[in-house]
């Protein structure tokens, strides 16, 4: 029998994102996507399929037609630069805060000490000048914000996880996450149980609906999150609410990830450093102009078109354009690089701008650790 296994800490792609469904129980996106459109106008990454699966977004769904308070959960991890795989997360969160939710962000320095072996120095400046400054200068809102460092909270968040170390047993752990279980990584994952469902508890608010929106890698977390959930529902507890998004292929071809630059554009890329990275960028296009204009292009296995479907293309029928053009072979991939840097040479003109003005709040707005 064919298996499948997510890591959170892995650096693969998911190639096939249909196998979740098989293998994991995630629900197709679409199949919710009218719902929310009767309610509010799903955000681009949902209309694009970017965003695929779900677990119970249901239950957000009906928190917004009966007006009813819901949450957001999501966390960053300290560590190298802000890009834009991290980017396309953050947008969801602010496109629900806008929708009335609470917001609940984990700084996740407990793992980035024990799993990445990082220095409280580097994590508490990547944290809050590599991070929360970028989400602010992206537009994310102070009003109905908690952000939180995990070695600096609250006796209830901390009380969950010993609790929850109750009722988890190793060889679940390994099922779920791998045979590669140092001490470190078993804290964090009780660590992040706790992150995920304490905005239910009443000394947090008490939100029954908490939504969590994940990159695909994350979802181990949230499946062992809900069958915790049921465990502990003596304590009030229900599953969290979780979405799946794709995640980017990194310029080189690869996944995005921080720990490898060559793949990323950083939102504090100097602006000519960021426009020579995505003209040297792989493409999904043929070997030559003359067969890509005989074959088209595969805009579906290219970064450039990523940027411009994840990011940097707003109206839904100019990108269409864009991938009909590609397909038939019309549009070359050396005018489509062309198009995706004077788009991404202006946002980030205008981010950065942004940037410069929201430090200071972003130094202020969060409690650091005292050590």
């Amino acid at each position: 029998m064919e298996r499948f296994h997510l890591s959170p800490w892995a650096l693969e792609k998911i190639e096939e994102y249909e196998k979740l469904f098989k293998y994991f129980g995630i629900k197709p996106f679409s199949e919710v996507l009218g719902e929310l459109a009767k309610i509010t106008e799903p955000h681009m990454l949902m209309r694009r399929g970017i965003v695929f699966g779900h677990r119970d977004f249901e239950k957000v769904i009906n928190a917004l037609r009966r007006h009813e308070k819901f949450a957001i959960l999501t966390g960053l991890m300290p560590s190298g630069r802000m890009h834009f795989g991290h980017k396309m997360l953050i947008d969801q969160v602010i496109y629900y805060q806008k929708l009335g939710a609470e917001i609940f962000i984990v700084i996740a320095d407990a793992e980035a000490y024990a799993v990445r072996r990082l220095s409280r120095k580097e994590i508490v400046s990547s944290a809050i000048d590599e991070y929360i400054a970028n989400y602010l200068a992206l537009g994310l809102s102070t009003k109905n914000l908690h952000i939180y460092f995990q070695t600096n909270y609250r006796t209830e968040y901390y009380r969950l996880i010993q609790l929850f170390s109750r009722k988890v047993t190793m060889s679940e752990l390994r099922a779920i996450y791998g045979e590669d279980l140092e001490p470190g990584k078993i804290i964090a994952v009780f660590t992040q149980l706790a992150d995920i469902l304490h905005p239910q508890l009443p000394e947090f608010g008490g939100f029954k609906t908490v939504l969590v929106p994940v990159g695909a890698d994350q979802d181990p977390h949230l499946r062992l999150s809900r069958d915790v959930a049921d465990r502990f529902s003596e304590l009030g507890f229900e599953r969290p609410a979780a979405t799946y998004h794709k995640l980017m292929t990194g310029l080189d071809g690869g996944k995005m990830s921080s720990s490898r630059p060559e793949s990323y554009i950083a939102l504090t890329d100097p602006i000519d450093v960021a426009a020579k990275k995505i003209m040297k960028s792989l493409t999904g296009g043929r070997a030559t102009a003359k067969e890509q204009r005989e074959l088209g292009g595969q805009p579906e296995k290219c970064p450039v078109f990523e940027m411009l479907s994840y990011h940097l293309v707003k109206d839904d029928r100019e990108l269409r354009r864009i991938y009909e053009d590609c397909k038939s072979g019309k549009l070359l991939c050396g005018e489509c690089k062309l198009r995706a840097k004077e788009l991404l040479i202006k946002f980030l003109e205008e981010h950065q701008k942004r940037l410069s003005k929201v430090r200071d709040l972003a130094r202020q707005i969060v409690e650091v650790p005292s050590f």
